[in-house]
This record gives structure tokens, sequence and C-alpha cells, in this order.
């Protein structure tokens, strides 16, 4: 693996952590969309399924992250079973089987890259807004660091710090969640410091 990859790899997987964390979530994922061969992959996996899942594939269009990548539309489903759209063979395929689930699209220049998805949240002390609208700003984040790993593929060149591109996002938060998100940006930043 080289080692912007690894970088990448290592950015994502501190997103979903982090979102597990601050959710109480069982899960947190991130699947990215392979458009040449249709698909959804498991890129980065934290809690529920994480040493199984990263490298899974299914068909783009299956479930709720599907319908999130097709409608580039934030969904808060709280009882998954009832909802028409959720695929329970590809969620029994993964070996876990939410109750409910949040995710929120991936979107770098316009263009859908994948979804970030939280799954059985047990901190519910916050509305469904705001924790669409936190789930957001890590959505954000992992689309900063995929179009970053992009441009580093294009260019051959070392990737960037992205917490300086990350911190106006955090500028308009508040109080816990102004705190969680410099707290992740502290530990990106040394992640990416200590590879360069």
């Amino acid at each position: 693996m080289t080692p912007p990859e690894s970088q990448h790899r290592a950015l994502l997987q501190a997103i979903v952590d982090t979102a597990r964390a601050i959710f109480g979530a069982a899960a947190a994922s991130v699947f990215l969309h392979d458009e040449e061969r249709g698909d959804l992959v498991f890129e980065a996996v934290s809690g529920a399924g994480s040493d199984e899942l990263v490298g899974r594939r299914f068909p783009a269009g299956t479930g709720i992250a599907g319908s999130v990548l097709a409608t580039g539309q934030p969904l808060v489903v709280e009882q998954v079973e009832q909802d028409p759209r959720f695929a329970r063979e590809a969620a029994e395929a993964t070996g876990y089987v939410p109750r409910a689930i949040m995710a929120v699209p991936l979107v770098a220049g316009g263009r859908p890259l994948g979804v970030l998805s939280v799954l059985d949240r047990r901190d519910r002390s916050r509305s469904a807004l705001e924790e669409i609208e936190l789930l957001g700003l890590f959505a954000e984040q992992a689309a900063i660091a995929l179009d970053l790993l992009a441009a580093v593929r294009l260019a051959g060149e070392e990737v960037a710090s992205p917490a300086t591109r990350l911190v106006a996002a955090v500028d308009d938060l508040e109080g816990a969640r102004r705190r969680s998100a410099e707290r992740l940006l502290e530990s990106l930043a040394e992640l990416l410091g200590s590879e360069s």
C-alpha cells in the first residue's frame, strides 16, 4: 500500500471511529462508489463487522445506503424493518442486521463518492436534525480526504494536511460538538504529520 493510500485509509478509519464514539453507535462505516463496477464498497468500518467488511461489495442501488447515494439526500431511519428501501438480505450477508440507520452522502465537487452511515446509535440526546448535521460534518471531512487522495494520485505529490481545510467547518460548531470536532482535527493532524 502506498503512503497516500495508507493515509487515506487511516483518515477514513479515524472518521468512522469518531462518528461511532460520538453517537454511541454499534457501528459506523464509509462506503465508496465504484462507478466502473456499479458497486458500493465498504472502505472503512468501526464496530460490528469491522473485521470482515472492508472491501466487501454490493450493487450501488441496494438498500438505504444505495438510496442515499442515488438521491444525494441524508436519511434517518429509526425502524429499518418498516422501510421499503432496507435490503435485509444484504444486511444479513454482512453479519449484522441493524435496527436503525443514519446515513449521509459523501460528495466532492458535486460528484457523489459514497455514503457515511451510523448504525444503532444509543446516544439520542440530540434532535434528529442535530444528529444528521453532525454526521454531515464527518461526511464533509471524509469527502475532503477522498478528494485529496484523488489529487495526490493524479499529481503524484505528498498529501498536505487536510486539517487546515476542515477548520472552517468546525468554526461554526458550538459546545460538545465543537470540542469533539476539534479533537478529531488534532488527531488527524498528528496522524498525517507522523506519516510525512
